[in-house]
């Protein structure tokens, strides 16, 4: 994949699917929430953060080498 192409992908990605991952990430908390009731403050954090860690995973091949000319 060349430069051009990594770089738009990236400002849709960023632009349109991370808050659509916020958005399903905050859905399921709350149906943790609904389900088993609010969790410690912890359990919350090691979620978020967890969730907030996933998300880089499959697209890490599209943000590396980003900044960095061809």
């Amino acid at each position: 994949m060349d430069l051009k192409t990594r770089k738009r992908l990236s400002i849709l990605i960023l632009c349109i699917g991370l808050p659509l991952y916020i958005v399903v990430a905050v859905t399921l908390m709350n149906w943790m929430d609904a389900r088993w009731g609010r969790q410690p403050i912890y359990i919350e954090v090691l979620v978020y953060v967890g969730l907030g860690i996933l998300w880089i995973f499959p697209l890490k091949q599209v943000f590396k080498g980003i900044g960095r000319e061809e």
